[in-house]
């Protein structure tokens, strides 16, 4: 989907004034931030034909043979996902295990199409903690966000779609995600999911002003940039300390990133975690629960901390819980504990 821009974003001159908490660039990242997207502009056109033509118990049917292939010509995605599911299952996973994962995966892309183009009907959607946002965006500030690559995003539309004049968008790498976004604009011109793009001068006042019109502000919060890594580096690049600290997931410690946390607490907003859960066939499980509230203004630095490094374990401590009761909804399929 091509890039919306915020007709309040501050032109790059204005960028110095307000500190960056998003850092770097694709050319700056390592790992999945330089992936280029898994397959062909034809076959995610024809995906989509088939899903709005044929309808989903067709697509469905297609989706088999796809992830088939994926499963057997992709030895390296295969790989980080069985070692994923081993510790997800807390057994060694099998071949069957892995189909499943990425057979979840590909359902959660297909009904992009539909929660898109706002057929909610032919799902079975359950939503719980919607009430504690709605509170939230009743101060009329707006509010962040925080999810992970677990479940599907879109399928969060649904809660948007009963609630008029909500606004949300997202704040990530456009360029991961150009091809299937295209697509998707494609089949439902008036789909209304922002995006803020992370990296470019401006990003952090783009987020700002989105959230002072009362907009929701999408973050994930699992995965981190090599350029975040250094914390004294990003204190020279005017940034608010935001880097990778390391957590114990799953059993072995794994790098997260305190960057959204620390945009937060720097512009005084409420945190809440989002998911929406793939149960398979056509029911999904949408949940909020609010994460940590930063709207108080905190001057002691070593409280400022604590406030983060409490969120930031909560966060990681729910994403666990998550990906234990539901293992086949985690969509990471890469080298996710930097043990290569």
């Amino acid at each position: 989907m091509p890039t919306r821009r915020n007709p309040h974003t501050a032109d790059e001159s204005d960028a110095s004034t307000y500190p960056q908490v998003i850092a770097g660039g694709p050319s700056r990242a390592g790992g999945w931030s330089v992936k280029r997207e898994a397959g062909s502009h034809f076959a995610l056109k024809l995906m989509a034909w088939i899903a709005v033509k044929l309808g989903r118990p067709v697509a469905r049917l297609v989706l088999h043979p796809i992830v088939l292939y994926f499963v057997l010509f992709s030895p390296t995605a295969r790989r980080h996902s069985r070692r994923y599911l081993d510790r997800a299952l807390g057994r060694e996973a099998n071949w069957a295990d892995g189909y499943r994962h990425v057979h979840a995966f590909a359902s959660t892309v297909l009904d992009r199409v539909y929660f898109v183009r706002k057929q909610m009907h032919a799902f079975d959607l359950q939503v719980t903690g919607d009430d504690t946002l709605d509170r939230a965006l009743e101060l009329g500030r707006g509010a962040f966000l925080v999810g992970a690559h677990i479940g599907s995003f879109e399928a969060l539309h649904a809660v948007g779609i009963s609630r008029p004049g909500l606004k949300v968008a997202m704040v990530m790498y456009p360029d991961n995600a150009r091809m299937i976004h295209g697509v998707l604009q494609a089949l439902s011109p008036d789909f209304e999911l922002g995006i803020i793009a992370i990296g470019r001068p401006g990003s952090t006042l783009a987020i700002r002003d989105w959230l002072a019109q009362g907009g929701l502000v999408g973050m994930m919060g699992d995965r981190y940039l090599a350029a975040q890594g250094n914390r004294h580096a990003n204190l020279d690049r005017g940034m608010p300390g935001s880097g990778s600290v390391l957590i114990p997931f799953l059993g072995v410690p794994a790098a997260f990133t305190d960057g959204p946390l620390r945009l937060a607490m720097m512009l005084r907003r409420k945190v809440h975690f989002m998911v929406g859960l793939y149960r398979g066939g056509n029911r999904y499980d949408m949940r909020f629960e609010e994460l940590a509230d930063f709207t108080e203004l905190i001057t002691d630095t070593a409280e400022r901390e604590r406030r983060i490094h409490q969120a930031l374990h909560a966060y990681v401590a729910l994403l666990e819980s998550l990906v234990r009761e539901a293992p086949y909804n985690w969509f990471n399929f890469y080298d996710f504990w930097s043990e290569e």
